[in-house]
């Protein structure tokens, strides 16, 4: 996905996945981009043995890749998903790998949610507990995407 966040306080802009079975998190949840109180975040998560999500996550303040400059631009977040694992990472820095071995369920029903079709959402979520305040942030507001774009390797 080629798209522009802004990074105000409050403002929570995600682009990710879901399995098509089964609840959350039994289902599987990939955070390909997700922002919210001056951080990226690159998350997996699958059902952990106490029934709770179990999740494999980075972050990376924006202060660290130019803070508003940063920001002001568009990017490229790109998620690479194969038999082996899965990666995500933002203009060619990547966040997150993680082994798709260690993303079965861990609830002994032997469902792996990342051995299924999943669906791509996008949302700006505001304020909340993750977004946190909104100070001083203008509306209306908006996070822009210029295009996604979803390619399948050919196995012979």
């Amino acid at each position: 996905m080629r798209g522009k966040i802004d990074i105000s306080d409050g403002l929570w802009p995600a682009f990710w996945t879901l399995g098509v079975k089964g609840r959350w998190p039994a289902n599987g949840e990939i955070d390909i981009m997700e922002y919210y109180r001056g951080k990226l975040l690159a998350n997996i998560a699958s059902l952990g043995p106490d029934k709770k999500a179990k999740w494999f996550s980075n972050t990376k303040p924006v202060a660290e890749l130019g803070g508003k400059k940063w920001a002001a631009e568009f990017h490229i977040w790109r998620m690479d998903w194969d038999s082996e694992a899965i990666s995500l990472s933002v203009d060619g820095m990547l966040l997150n790998k993680t082994n798709l071995s260690d993303l079965k369920n861990d609830d002994g029903s032997d469902f792996h949610p990342f051995k299924q079709q999943h669906y791509i959402l996008f949302d700006l979520a505001i304020g909340g507990m993750n977004g946190g305040s909104l100070n001083d942030t203008k509306f209306p507001n908006r996070m822009e995407v210029d295009y996604v774009r979803v390619y399948q390797k050919l196995i012979p």
